[in-house]
């Protein structure tokens, strides 16, 4: 264990944990929502610090970030726990295992060790994903702090249900990039299925913003659920009204965890999405988890060229200048070295 940042102490020995938008009043022994975060003797623990869950490389695509060193590898680690408890979760098995068990698990890696194997794998970027980096985000800042110092940039996947506070006075300026879920624009669909609420969530994003973090938002699209018309307009231009170069990545959804109520999305309904997105005035859709039929590739708004191919996770082609267009001298959007 290690002592925790973002709470505050009672009187009584209960605890405030300030981290995100649950605001969890922690009794002495007891953990929080997150199931990683605990009270002990009036003291606020980190129960995961330097515990990895999972450590692998990953192409920077699979996160999905496409504007953000295209082509490049992202070392990529995680702990147990999350902060919502989402029915569709793709990674049950560990984001949920402290409420399934009642306990952590994970190897040791020490933010310098995550650093060093960052670099002696070839990563330009060191990435905090697969469950909620929130819930262990002294563990993340410790190791950004140590890549930044060895030239690697850090990228955030996340629900986006952090405390904007800490976005914009910790996050900013230490996070290079990150990729932020947007699962629905019904608060309704966060209480009943997320355990959450949609406000913070804007709120949140909208931080990663003002802070000038890259962002890319990703929308799993849920049959009969998240999929209507009027709903991908309300998430198209709440993005727009940010900025129109703000990628959105719509995903395709598989049956998953305690969620078996809708079939695989069909592909022709992330085709509509994109096109929503696109007639709302946003310059970068994408849709992903489509073998062989994504949209993946990056086209420039000016002239229409491909100005990145891709397949799969691979980046194929580049036809640009730096960030520009190599047929039109467009600006495209991003970080390219």
């Amino acid at each position: 264990m290690k002592q925790a940042q973002y709470w505050k102490a009672r009187e009584d020995g209960t605890v405030d944990c300030l981290l995100c938008p649950h605001r969890c009043t922690i009794r002495d022994g007891r953990t929080g929502i997150c199931g990683v975060r605990k009270n002990e003797g009036g003291t606020l623990y980190s129960l995961v610090w330097g515990r990895s869950v999972a450590a692998s490389v990953d192409p920077i695509e699979k996160k999905p970030l496409y504007h953000l060193l295209p082509g490049s590898l992202s070392f990529s680690i995680a702990t147990v726990g999350c902060n919502m408890r989402c029915t569709f979760c793709q990674n049950s098995d560990i984001s949920q295992y402290p409420r399934h068990t009642g306990g952590v698990t994970g190897e040791d890696l020490p933010p310098e060790d995550v650093v060093r194997a960052a670099l002696a794998r070839g990563c330009a970027s060191v990435s905090y994903t697969y469950t909620e980096p929130t819930v262990y985000l002294e563990y993340a800042l410790d190791t950004a702090r140590l890549a930044r110092q060895a030239g690697l940039l850090n990228v955030m996947v996340t629900n986006g249900y952090t405390s904007p506070e800490i976005v914009r006075n910790d996050l900013a300026g230490l996070i290079d990039g990150a990729n932020i879920d947007l699962k629905s624009f019904s608060d309704g669909f966060y209480r009943r299925l997320c355990s959450a609420r949609l406000a913070p969530v804007l709120e949140a994003i909208q931080a990663y913003f003002e802070a000038g973090i890259w962002i890319e938002i990703t929308t799993l699209v849920i049959p009969g659920e998240n999929d209507s018309e009027e709903e991908l307009r309300e998430i198209a231009r709440f993005i727009r009204s940010m900025s129109p170069d703000i990628p959105w990545h719509i995903s395709r959804y598989f049956p998953r965890y305690r969620y078996q109520d809708a079939p695989p999305t069909p592909v022709e309904s992330l085709e509509a999405a994109r096109e929503i997105g696109l007639a709302e005035g946003l310059c970068y859709v994408y849709t992903g988890n489509v073998p062989g039929r994504a949209r993946e590739n990056t086209v420039c708004p000016g002239c229409g060229q491909e100005v990145i191919t891709r397949k799969g996770f691979s980046v194929e082609n580049r036809s640009m200048q730096g960030s520009l267009c190599s047929r039109c001298s467009q600006n495209i959007p991003g970080r390219y070295t």
